[in-house]
């Protein structure tokens, strides 16, 4: 058997192993860093040039995500998480990527350690069965959906914290 052809332009140099996963962490973390600001009741603007030259001030980490570029693909996996999460839930943009900077943050620390790669995705999917077993076991409470009352409860506190509230 013969080894792979890979075809690459001359000015791109391949890089492999540990100093990549490193280098994909790092460029995931910077995402979330920039959008980490935008989440919470002290959230910051930002002030952002649109392909047309205008300037567009928000705190809306989708949007954000929306207007930068990036060349990096791990960066770009990032904002794709985010574009997933809005056509899937239509929420929770700016959280899913927190979530998973802090994720690959907690991931880097074991890779510094020489700790292989499916060993930490192991432990995070043994760590997610325990904690959809404590969300069922000890945090889930049941609801009555013929309740009226109790649903417009529930519906009041998942869009209190949202813009539409101010209706």
């Amino acid at each position: 058997m013969h080894a792979p052809i890979v075809v690459l332009s001359q000015n791109v140099k391949r890089e492999q192993g540990r100093k990549v996963q490193l280098g994909n962490i790092h460029a995931a973390k910077m995402i979330a860093d920039v959008i980490r600001t935008c989440l919470g009741p002290r959230a910051m603007l930002k002030m952002l040039m649109d392909p047309m030259g205008g300037i567009v001030m928000t705190n809306d980490g989708n949007a954000i995500l929306r207007e930068i570029q990036v060349q990096h693909p791990a960066a770009k996996s990032m904002i794709e998480i985010s574009r997933t999460q809005d056509e899937e839930v239509g929420d929770g943009t700016t959280s899913v990527i927190i979530l998973a900077g802090e994720m690959l943050s907690v991931a880097e620390q074991f890779l510094e350690q020489q700790m292989h790669p499916t060993v930490i995705i192991q432990a995070y999917r043994m760590a997610l069965e325990d904690m959809l077993e404590a969300l069922h076991d000890k945090f889930s409470v049941e609801v009555d959906i013929t309740n009226k009352a109790e649903l417009m409860k529930i519906i009041k506190s998942c869009v209190g914290t949202k813009f539409i509230s101010r209706w």
